[in-house]
């Protein structure tokens, strides 16, 4: 069972989605790969977890790095994970490239090399946004490149952690 509450957030409304355990997802309504439906069977309620989740959001948004994190459940392909494994060791307030991440995921998964674009396609399918951070992954030209929530929105997040 999936359980989901919303969180008013200053760029827009979130989902927030659990299990009995974990947080499953955390999405900007609407954006790219939105799981609409979290599950065969969800219901809107405000768990332990989700409401974890939503203080952990409030310290975040008040611009402040949260000295926890709620626990999360992530379910994705080998690959997928590794990627995302990545994103939880990029430090608040700091970037890392795409290129970055590939060439750390290759190394991770026994391979000389892998492609930015590779690693871009499993960041873009990251469930849990902002507390595992794709959004501190950025263009080697240093551009905002590639957010599943949309550029306005990466910008304000790394601008609220003084990443740029």
């Amino acid at each position: 069972m999936q359980y989901i509450s919303h969180y008013e957030s200053p760029i827009g409304r979130i989902v927030i989605s659990s299990n009995q355990n974990a947080l499953t997802g955390l999405w900007f309504e609407g954006q790219k790969h939105f799981a609409a439906d979290p599950g065969a069977e969800y219901e809107e309620r405000l768990t332990p977890v989700n409401k974890e989740t939503e203080v952990w959001l409030d310290i975040y948004f008040n611009g402040k790095k949260p000295d926890f994190t709620p626990p999360v459940s992530l379910m994705g392909t080998d690959f997928q994970m590794t990627v995302w494994s990545i994103l939880c060791s990029i430090p608040y307030g700091k970037t890392m490239t795409y290129g970055g991440i590939a060439r750390i995921a290759a190394l991770k998964t026994g391979r000389e090399k892998m492609s930015a674009q590779a690693a871009g396609g499993a960041i873009g399918r990251n469930p849990v946004s902002i507390i595992v951070p794709c959004h501190r992954v950025i263009a080697c030209d240093g551009s905002l490149t590639g957010y599943a929530g949309g550029l306005e929105k990466k910008g304000f997040l790394l601008k609220l952690e003084n990443a740029i």
